[in-house]
């Protein structure tokens, strides 16, 4: 970029200020997109690391059209998830949403410091915490057995509506049967949390046509405990045969930048 060309303040998550400087972390990376560095810019008492990008790639319209773009899309969250990686290896960071920008670097300073309290409350939340995440999925479609046609059942057909009641009794029974070891699974990532978080469950899209969605959870929990969480979990994974049982992390705690449920 030019000096003649106007740039917006790409924010990437806020930090105390005062504490080990992040510009060793954060140096080399490319951000969004060079050519400008990603750096750290005082706003008060946080930190918050920004770049610089184009107004003219970076005005809604343009975004709106980026991001549609799944390739895009993806390229951007991992971008900006990797910024958040570096920052947290230095020091306590609150991770910011994609594309949170600013019409400038005093403009960001004055909308940080304006949220100061409830950020240095969320810094409070997190630090020596890290998010784990579980999905809870139901196995459908692989288990319902063939129904024979109406002539094949009987003349009157009433053998092959009993057929059908009872596959869907089967399916009913299965989903319910899920959503139970779900409330078990949450419970248990719940007691070793200090708090938690229901996301929306994702669609067969990208499940798949023979998973269904039945818990997406994130929960905050302290450094240390993540050998227990991993042993709980495949305990449960031991005992609820009814699901698929998956734990990601330990992720910057996104769910929790602005709260959280407490267990």
């Amino acid at each position: 970029m030019t000096a003649e060309q106007p740039v917006l303040t790409y924010v990437f998550a806020v930090r105390r200020s005062g504490g080990p400087e992040a510009e060793t972390a954060l140096g080399g990376l490319p951000g969004v997109g060079p050519p400008a560095p990603v750096r750290t810019l005082a706003a008060g008492p946080l930190t918050a690391v920004v770049q610089d990008v184009p107004a003219t790639d970076y005005a809604e319209e343009a975004l709106r059209q980026r991001l549609s773009d799944r390739a895009e899309l993806e390229r951007c969250a991992r971008a900006h998830h990797e910024v958040i990686t570096a920052a947290m290896a230095a020091a306590p960071t609150v991770p910011l949403p994609l594309a949170t920008l600013y019409r400038g670097d005093e403009r960001a300073r004055e909308a940080l410091c304006e949220r100061a309290d409830s950020l240095l409350t969320a810094l409070d939340r997190i630090t020596g915490r890290v998010e784990w995440g579980v999905k809870v999925y139901a196995l459908t479609g692989k288990t319902d057995t063939p129904v024979a046609s109406p002539d094949a059942a009987a003349a009157t057909g009433r053998a092959y509506l009993e057929q059908l009641r009872s596959r869907q009794r089967g399916r009913e029974e299965r989903q319910d049967a899920a959503l139970r070891s779900a409330e078990r699974v949450d419970t248990v990532a719940r007691s070793l949390a200090v708090a938690a978080r229901r996301l929306r469950p994702h669609g067969s899209e990208v499940t798949g046509p023979h998973r269904t969605h039945v818990l997406n959870a994130a929960y905050l929990v302290d450094g240390g405990r993540e050998r227990q969480l991993r042993a709980a979990l495949a305990s449960l994974r031991r005992d609820e045969t009814a699901v698929e049982i998956e734990l990601s992390g330990p992720w910057a705690p996104y769910s929790f930048a602005d709260g959280g449920t407490a267990p």
